[in-house]
């Protein structure tokens, strides 16, 4: 068995999203029960957590222990807030356990602008890299697409966007085992004259930075699979990602009416439910729930915060594989072989 795995330690911040212990612990016991070897501690209310693991008939052991916090920040609350009058809250404590090596990986629903405040306060970026970035997955016609930045960055430099690029390659390079993962950059056309001066200079960065990149690409070409990597700032990638959400919810709610319409199209709808629920799995937002907090010194994933146990577990995963897959190592060495020509990016 892999060391790593036996080895890897995942802190949980119980308190974060809008159910906190309710759907935080038993995701972690779950994600435990299939990854017996691994070690997690649950960070939060002690008393709270305690309560919920005896409703659940578990108890701390060798591998689950609490770590008391005394704070939480809330869903609504401001970074700077949470950054500078909750030193001794779920999420802080969960990262600070990165930091001092006590974790190999923090996981949290929480607050996003919080959570990326500490983290980026309490772990520093890796050399070469200005901003940390939120990268996501998205679903597509050939599997799955990474797409950063998700909104971390409003305003983004040139520098910015290869510094994406190079952390989504590795990302993917590491995760899908692919040695040259394609990159695209997200713009208003394919043709190399279209966008503004930003994302023009970022693609000729791009085409000298020894990636795969293929160029310029468009919106659809997300849900196509046109790349294993679509690069954005903060701004447009969040728009891409709740337009993408709303239009999923949408074509939902679509074919339940539809179903619905009479006796006739309802029982279409019975007939074709092993298709409908086929194609719910495939689209399933738990399945790419958890978005990596890339360009830090230790690994962060935000999970969504309304996400209900299933989904919370699918973070916790993807937090566990980054750190057995060595993506931190695999960015780092990156930026190392790049002589960290990206640094000093305005």
């Amino acid at each position: 068995m892999d060391a790593t795995v036996v080895d890897t330690t995942v802190a949980i911040d119980c308190m974060g999203g809008d159910h906190g212990p309710g759907v935080t612990v038993p995701a972690a016991l779950s994600f435990q029960k299939s990854h017996p070897h691994s070690n997690i501690v649950l960070v939060g209310l002690q008393h709270a957590i305690e309560a919920e693991l005896r409703a659940r008939h578990a108890a701390a052991g060798p591998h689950l222990r609490v770590h008391n916090a005394s704070q939480e920040v809330g869903m609504d609350e401001a970074p700077a807030s949470a950054l500078r009058g909750k030193k001794d809250s779920s999420m802080r404590v969960a990262v600070n356990l990165v930091k001092n090596g006590e974790a190999h990986a923090c996981v949290s629903a929480g607050n996003t602008g919080a959570l990326m405040a500490i983290s980026r306060f309490v772990l520093k970026t890796l050399p070469g890299i200005d901003r940390p970035a939120i990268a996501g997955i998205m679903p597509t016609m050939k599997g799955e697409a990474y797409v950063l930045d998700l909104g971390a960055n409003v305003n983004c430099t040139p520098e910015h966007l290869l510094q994406f690029a190079i952390m989504g390659a590795m990302l993917v390079s590491a995760m899908q085992h692919k040695e040259r993962p394609s990159i695209g950059l997200l713009n208003i056309g394919e043709e190399a004259i279209k966008g503004n001066e930003v994302v023009k200079q970022a693609a000729d960065l791009l085409r000298t930075s020894g990636l795969n990149f293929y160029g310029n690409v468009e919106g659809d070409d997300i849900f196509k699979g046109t790349t294993d990597v679509v690069v954005c700032d903060g701004f447009v990638g969040n728009v891409a990602l709740k337009s993408a959400e709303g239009a999923a919810k949408m074509l939902r709610t679509f074919l339940i009416d539809e179903f619905r319409r009479n006796w006739f199209t309802y029982s279409c709808g019975v007939m074709a439910m092993p298709v409908l629920n086929a194609f719910k799995r495939r689209m399933d937002p738990a399945r790419y729930n958890g978005a990596s907090l890339l360009g830090l010194k230790g690994i962060v994933v935000k999970s969504h915060g309304s996400a209900d146990s299933f989904a919370f577990e699918s973070a916790i995963e993807r937090a566990f594989d980054e750190v057995r897959e060595g993506v931190l190592q695999r960015i780092s060495q990156r930026l190392a072989a790049a002589g960290h020509r990206t640094v000093g990016a305005a």
